[in-house]
């Protein structure tokens, strides 16, 4: 039983009291979605920990494939949740009980673990979500409106959330949330989802252009009359 294999030889095969979650962020009908894994009855991030003689940034390029099948993603360290407090054994034992698994008090998930926390920002079309071995399912949820879930994970999403408001300002990121071409009017909405304000269409425009990091490309070919907006794409190594 993968459970009972995950309790008994993660403790020999991963780092003691360490973690490291993802924010996995992607973008849909003007909505940004949260890529969540349930394990009982309640959902959590996707997630892992850092093998003995596995960097951290290898153990989250791990995950991240594992879970998306992505290659070289977009991946931003969030922050490190390491409250004295941060010790979920009940809940595990709750769940592992309602399993049928015994329970161990000396298990190596029943201590304080400090987790390691990262955002990524994808492209869901590119995306394929897969399972973790102890996962019961997997799927998108709205980032403003998560399900039930465990440990601290709803704190961490939010984190990531507010996050990502102050980098757009900083940087331009937000094309990986974007299958390439996009227009300018989709960048647009992109951003007033984020942001959660209104953007003054034309001010917004001549900001991503003064990027310098936008190539221009043929207008996109419409079936119908009305507006037909240039297409872009993020310039070779922009």
């Amino acid at each position: 039983m993968a459970l009972e294999k995950f309790l008994t030889e993660g403790g020999k095969e991963f780092l003691p009291n360490l973690s490291v979650d993802i924010v996995i962020i992607g973008y849909q009908q003007q909505t940004l979605k949260c890529l969540l894994a349930r394990i009982g009855s309640k959902w959590m991030l996707p997630g892992g920990f850092v093998g003995y003689n596995e960097s951290v940034d290898t153990a989250v390029a791990r995950v991240m494939k594992q879970r998306t099948g992505l290659e070289d993603p977009h991946l931003r360290f969030l922050a490190v949740f390491g409250e004295g407090n941060r010790n979920f054994a009940m809940q595990w034992k709750a769940y592992i009980e309602k399993e049928g698994v015994p329970w161990q008090e000396d298990s190596w998930i029943n201590s304080r673990f400090v987790t390691l926390a990262y955002y990524s920002l994808v492209d869901m079309a590119h995306a394929q979500p897969e399972k973790g071995a102890i996962d019961e399912a997997i799927g998108w949820f709205p980032l403003d409106n998560l399900p039930s879930m465990w440990m601290d994970h709803a704190a961490i999403a939010t984190r990531a959330r507010e996050q990502l408001k102050t980098d757009i300002r900083r940087e331009h990121v937000t094309h990986n949330l974007l299958p390439e071409p996009f227009t300018m009017p989709e960048l647009h909405q992109l951003h007033q989802t984020i942001l959660e304000e209104k953007l003054d269409r034309s001010r917004f425009q001549k900001k991503m252009l003064a990027t310098g990091l936008l190539e221009r490309l043929p207008k996109r070919q419409k079936d119908s009359p009305g507006r037909n907006p240039y297409q872009y794409q993020l310039k070779e190594g922009g």
